[in-house]
């Protein structure tokens, strides 16, 4: 046998099981009984740790990369200045 023909075998196979399954949907099937998930205690949530705090009045935001803020604690400026 090809590969051509294995391949168109398959194929003909998997039509023929797509429209076994679709028969097979028409007709009305129970549902299955939902069942109430058990009753667990919640987990606690771990608290994360307080970050190290700076001293240096800078503003220490972080960027993607790990630099960290070089302007002045509190800045009104949008953008940070990072080194």
């Amino acid at each position: 046998m090809s590969k051509t023909d294995e391949l168109r075998a398959m194929r003909e196979a998997k039509y023929a099981r797509a429209a076994a399954a679709m028969s097979g949907q028409t007709q009305a099937q129970p549902k299955p009984a939902k069942t109430e998930p058990k009753k667990t205690e919640p987990k606690k949530k771990a608290t994360p740790e307080p970050k190290a705090a700076t001293n240096d009045g800078l503003c220490g935001h972080r960027s993607m990369n790990g630099r960290s803020c070089t302007r002045e604690a509190g800045h009104a400026a949008k953008s940070h200045r990072y080194s």
